[in-house]
């Protein structure tokens, strides 16, 4: 698909546009749910605060922490997914397909099977572990042989990875059933219930991998353009590839630890993006931010109403999204390839 956006000035416009959006979908997500609050009282909750108002408490107390959650969930998704798409040059490439999620719901059951875990808390420590343990694992894998890091090693190493945990975590479920009752709704994946105590510890990380990730934009571009021309350039693509991974782990690993398994977000917003502005990372790496967070912001408040007065989790409302859209990716794929 030819990308729509193709000056400078229409870019930056779009950015502009983006950005808007975004805080449309911020304000819908702080006012919308099974208690709807008006815009004045969203403002008036941050510029004159009463205690007494039950719809300003439930603001400050619950609606502002979730969208800022699902803000930087969605935003860490999406830039991760446009990042491993480069990596392995591969438009299949998200998170929950290449073993991240796999692996941090592997350790999440497997500390509540044999240490009896029961604290959010501790799950998102233990949920970060796993989930970079298994990016490592794909990585390292992908990387072994004489051609070392390919698309189609990569691919594989990452389907292995994903079903060597998941069968691991199937396993312990049937052997003991009660630990999944505690943690069914986190392994639907969700950012209900969040609190920014959650967030703060591994926020630096995320935020610190996000910044690093902006400053690769050309040196990514370099990279798309071959293996040899960018070393014939003086770049060191090794290196390269290496702190993209690391940078990988940090923002997709960071975003299951705190809000569990939430698929395609990763894999959807990339190809949206590039359909308007093209391959060029420069652009590609802020408008995955924007889009990425916008469209789980918007995901949420879709949820919250979907089955009312019970809420669907996140997780299964970005998967009722992102699946046609992977089906029709790789039938595209396939018949490219027919």
């Amino acid at each position: 698909m030819t990308h729509l956006l193709s000056s400078k000035s229409l870019k930056a416009l779009g950015i502009i546009i983006s950005i808007l959006v975004f805080a449309i979908a911020f304000v819908l997500s702080v006012s919308l749910g099974q208690t709807s609050i008006s815009l004045e009282t969203v403002i008036e909750a941050f510029l004159d605060y009463d205690q007494s108002s039950t719809e300003q408490i439930i603001i400050r107390t619950t609606r502002i922490t979730r969208a800022i959650i699902a803000t930087v969930v969605g935003a860490s998704l999406a830039l991760a997914g446009a990042l491993m798409q480069a990596l392995t040059r591969n438009p299949l490439a998200s998170p929950s397909i290449f073993g991240i999620n796999a692996g941090a719901l592997f350790f999440i059951v497997f500390a509540a099977t044999f240490f009896s875990v029961s604290s959010l808390g501790y799950y998102m420590w233990i949920a970060f572990l796993g989930a970079a343990i298994a990016g490592v694992l794909v990585y390292f894998l992908g990387s072994l042989g004489r051609d070392g890091l390919s698309p189609l090693k990569i691919v594989l190493a990452g389907a292995a990875i994903t079903a060597l945990f998941v069968s691991f975590t199937q396993g312990l479920l049937v052997m003991n059933q009660q630990s999944l009752e505690g943690i069914l709704f986190w392994l639907a994946g969700s950012v209900a219930g969040r609190t920014m105590e959650m967030l703060m510890p591994i926020l630096p990380f995320m935020i610190g991998a996000g910044a690093l990730a902006f400053l690769l934009g050309n040196h990514i571009n370099i990279l798309l353009s071959g293996e040899d021309i960018a070393k014939g350039l003086g770049q060191r693509t090794i290196f390269i590839k290496i702190l993209l991974g690391i940078i990988i782990v940090f923002l997709a690993g960071g975003s299951v630890a705190v809000a569990g398994s939430i698929g395609f977000i990763g894999l959807i917003v990339p190809h949206i993006v590039r359909a308007f502005v093209g391959n060029d990372y420069r652009w590609v790496i802020p408008y995955s931010v924007l889009v990425g967070a916008s469209l789980l912001l918007i995901s949420d408040v879709v949820a919250r109403f979907i089955i009312s007065p019970q809420e669907m989790p996140i997780g299964v409302m970005t998967a009722l999204l992102g699946t046609p859209f992977f089906i029709y990716l790789a039938r595209r794929g396939f018949n490219k390839n027919g």
